[in-house]
């Protein structure tokens, strides 16, 4: 599993050396984005907590990246790997929704002893590897309404359960990769009108009958965010304080008062770039928007040049589910997004986000691997299955 086999049944693997075998240049651009976090986490005081135990985390995700980048990644295009992948993570939602850890108002976690871990983060790579797989099978007939409608299946049923414990966050994520990749492989514009139109029609049902009070309270103050600064308009009134106190250089490590005098809440997770702009100021958050940026182009170049579609839609993927988390967090620091608990990548306190995040990268290390030396005679495995 973890060789690589030339066209002529001789390992390859055994012959490249492990450096060479690793994209060192996505851990390198990711690593100073963690660290940022960490700075962030230990400049306060009971922040020491959340210090600890993300250094903890952080180990364990550096370690699943090398894993993944060793890993023959031809095994998560196997159809039996990935539809029992999909069922067995479907099955932890469905457990989530009965023994969960409730936590801000959603039973999304499994708390095990002083961590936690939440399945939800697992589930969109899980998703994004069960679309690439379907997409590039079908990337000549995506233009046919059916496809579109089998591949919303596979996004509908996590989307679902993620939204009855509720998390409205991620699962607004699960409908923006859906989307992206429907987009990418192909969707005709009668097609998104059509999507559109359900979409409206669905978020009247959501609305109507699914939304929580405090999560329809979180979209009118969107709407109006002043109007209820010292109710539920009150965590994006400080975080825009934050953000704007920070002004062109910050206030310096651990001289933030919004988030030291705990003005600001979650500074470590949902607010944690309003708590990084103020102690570094513009300066800093542009230099944190330029490793983003950095790492997203890497992961654009391995989308246009995938050993196959399979590979160039799973950076596809990767792209939209980093993007989506960026914007949005970044959006509701800033006070242009709702509140939506949307972690920042690679920077916010959480372990099961972390692990994914690197998890995902060593997954396009390998594949890119696999790209350097493939041969014509191991594409035609790509249509297999599904």
């Amino acid at each position: 599993m973890f060789l690589i086999e030339s066209h002529n049944g001789r390992a390859r693997g055994s012959r490249t050396s492990f450096f060479a075998r690793i994209d060192w240049t996505l851990l390198l651009l990711a690593l100073p984005i963690s660290i940022a976090g960490l700075v962030t986490m230990q400049s306060y005081g009971q922040g020491s907590i959340f210090f600890d135990r993300q250094m903890a985390w952080l180990a364990i995700a550096v370690a699943l990246f090398f894993f993944f980048a060793l890993l023959d990644s031809s095994v998560l295009k196997k159809t039996n790997v990935l539809v029992s992948l999909f069922l067995f993570f479907m099955g932890l939602l469905v457990l989530v929704l009965v023994v969960g850890h409730t936590a801000n108002g959603a039973k999304s976690w499994f708390s095990l002893g002083g961590f936690s871990v939440q399945p939800s983060d697992f589930v969109k790579v899980i998703l994004i590897l069960i679309l690439a797989k379907y997409f590039s099978r079908r990337h000549v007939a995506i233009g046919q309404v059916r496809h579109l409608m089998i591949s919303s299946v596979y996004a509908f049923i996590p989307f679902t359960l993620i939204l009855l414990e509720p998390d409205f966050g991620v699962s607004l994520i699960i409908g923006l990769i859906w989307l992206g990749m429907a987009l990418v492989a192909g969707i005709k514009k009668r097609h998104l009108l059509l999507l559109f139109g359900i979409g409206v029609v669905a978020f009247f049902v959501l609305w109507s009958f699914v939304f929580k009070p405090y999560q329809k309270a979180r979209i009118t103050t969107f709407v109006s965010p002043l109007s209820d600064i010292h109710g539920r308009g009150y965590n994006a009134h400080q975080a825009v304080i934050a953000v704007g106190s920070g002004g062109f250089f910050g206030k310096g490590v651990g001289y933030g008062t919004q988030s030291r005098l705990r003005f600001l809440p979650e500074y470590q997770t949902d607010f944690i770039f309003a708590a990084f702009a103020e102690e570094w100021g513009f300066v800093g958050a542009l230099l944190l928007l330029i490793l983003y940026g950095l790492l997203l182009a890497r992961i654009l170049s391995f989308a246009l040049h995938g050993e196959t579609n399979f590979e160039s839609l799973f950076a596809v993927g990767i792209m939209i589910l980093f993007i989506s988390h960026i914007l949005i967090n970044m959006g509701m620091n800033i006070g242009i997004m709702p509140v939506t608990g949307i972690t920042l990548p690679f920077i916010s306190y959480g372990g099961s986000h972390l692990m994914v995040e690197f998890g995902s990268l060593g997954i396009l290390s390998s594949m890119s691997r696999r790209t350097r030396h493939a041969h014509p005679e191991d594409l035609s495995k790509e249509f297999e299955g599904l």
